[in-house]
């Protein structure tokens, strides 16, 4: 068991370089440059905007931030690694612990370019921006899971901005999601921000597994 670990943790960090070169730079650059955009136009236009405004360009460039995210798990070499020993589970992870960082520090760089007299706390707003995240890679990995796509990016992008969309409309009111911060409900809301944060990971974990079947036949 022990060599097999061993083993693992070696092909892992073969894949470290190969998988750099085929991570979906574009869309990730250009969702990127979106999110800091939204927050920036304020400073770029001499605005100051209101708390609640600025919650809401937060949450713009959280939405923009998944939007780069649905694209992570897009392979056109899908086809050809199926049959490869090492797990699709692990490949996916290596996916996102390359561009984790990376996303870290651009998340940082959208709490700075907001003024700090309307920011919101940033602890609250970045859970929302991680729950984001995990529900476009959640829908990713499903993606990949269900259907022998590629390129599951855009079909996954288009059903995120619908959930952007309706979510909101159809949230009951007891379960608000999108409060402010000075709304009562600000920490219960953020308590259940915290719950679907952890389910889409353990979904996105979930679905990484190639189905046995999938792979026997191939």
């Amino acid at each position: 068991m022990r060599g097999l670990t061993v083993l693992r943790g070696a092909a892992a960090v073969e894949l470290v370089g190969p998988l750099w070169r085929t991570l979906p730079w574009r869309p990730l650059a250009a969702a990127g440059a979106l999110g800091l955009l939204v927050v920036g136009t304020p400073a770029a236009t001499g605005a100051e905007p209101a708390p609640w405004q600025t919650l809401l360009l937060l949450r713009g460039a959280a939405l923009a931030g998944a939007l780069g995210l649905a694209f992570l798990l897009d392979d056109p070499a899908r086809h050809l690694t199926g049959p490869v020993p090492t797990p699709r589970l692990l490949r996916q992870a290596l996916r996102v612990a390359l561009v984790a960082p990376l996303a870290a520090l651009w998340w940082t760089a959208v709490l700075l370019v907001v003024p700090s007299a309307s920011r919101p706390p940033a602890g609250e707003v970045t859970l929302e921006a991680v729950t984001a995240g995990a529900f476009a890679l959640a829908a990713a990995a499903l993606a990949v899971r269900l259907t022998d796509e590629a390129r599951p990016g855009p079909f996954v992008a288009a059903a995120l901005l619908v959930a952007a969309v309706l979510v909101p409309l159809l949230a009951p009111e007891d379960w608000a999601l999108f409060v402010q911060a000075d709304d009562p409900r600000w920490p219960a809301a953020h308590e259940r921000w915290a719950v679907l944060a952890a389910a889409l990971t353990a979904a996105a974990a979930g679905c990484g597994p190639e189905p046995l079947g999938r792979r026997a036949g191939r």
